[in-house]
């Protein structure tokens, strides 16, 4: 499995934006047996939560050993503190860089597939958010989302204050991130919104993963969604188990994901000598 670090400049951000990728093409097969040209390649593109950075899932999951098994290609992006949102004012435009760019600058460089429905979009947490959000904004590309534990905090923002303890819930920070938080409910940064007007167009769907602790804070938030967007005849597998907003949880239900997503591995000697029977 190549582990590619890299630096891309990006339109939409008008900076250089750090980029991990997780490439199947370099596995190695023993004698006698057939090699499997898997190009071109599935991927998902995976999405970090707040604090994070584009090397979260390499250093706390074990991602890149189930995606090598699989011959998906992961592509990491950092995606700051901002939930890959569109920020006009200062020509941040993360939703267009995650759902537009990205897959454009990464099909460009890499073998990778241009089919929605070998293409996935999935996050944790901030992430989570990032992933159902631009999804379903740019549902003619990912065929398929996976939130885990995501912060659906778009429903309740416009009530937040600022007399309250970590900077990420106060008002101050969600009218940075999304702007009048006043105006949030009915436009592109809310999922409830994006997936109605998309349930309204009658086309293919992409189908949805949502997962979430049983001890997370946002479990009540979580669920909800998972209801609504069943209720708009989404294709939704919504999983709870035990846990908090904890890597642990994580782990568990990336390797879940990827269970759901439509892939096939064959067998092969991967990094560490480890062969898949």
């Amino acid at each position: 499995m190549a582990y590619i670090q890299m630096n891309i400049m990006s339109e939409s951000l008008m900076r250089t934006v750090n980029v991990n990728v997780i490439l199947p093409a370099d596995k190695i097969y023993f004698p006698g047996s057939k090699p499997v040209d898997a190009r071109p390649y599935k991927t998902m593109y995976l999405l970090h939560g707040i604090f994070g950075s584009q090397y979260d899932w390499i250093n706390r999951t074990s991602v890149q050993r189930w995606a090598e098994e699989k011959n998906l290609a992961v592509v990491m992006p950092a995606g700051e503190n901002m939930f890959y949102v569109d920020q006009e004012a200062g020509h941040n435009y993360y939703g267009e860089f995650i759902g537009k760019e990205l897959v454009r600058l990464t099909r460009r460089m890499f073998p990778l597939s241009e089919k929605p429905e070998d293409t996935c979009i999935a996050g944790l947490s901030m992430g989570g958010y990032g992933a159902l959000r631009n999804g379903l904004k740019y549902a003619d590309t990912f065929g398929h989302i996976a939130g885990l534990s995501a912060a659906t905090i778009t429903d309740t923002v416009a009530e937040r204050t600022d007399d309250v303890g970590p900077f990420f819930q106060t008002r101050r920070y969600a009218e940075a991130v999304f702007g009048d938080v006043t105006k949030v409910k009915g436009s592109d940064k809310d999922i409830y919104f994006l997936a109605e007007r998309l349930a309204a167009l009658g086309g293919k769907k992409p189908r949805i993963y949502m997962a979430c602790g049983v001890d997370d804070g946002l479990l009540s938030g979580n669920r909800k969604l998972a209801e609504y967007l069943k209720k708009k005849n989404f294709d939704v597998t919504y999983e709870e188990g035990p846990g908090a907003h904890e890597w642990d949880f994580w782990n568990r239900h990336i390797k879940r994901v990827i269970d759901w997503l439509p892939l096939t591995g064959e067998d092969g000697i991967n990094s560490g000598n480890v062969t898949r029977r």
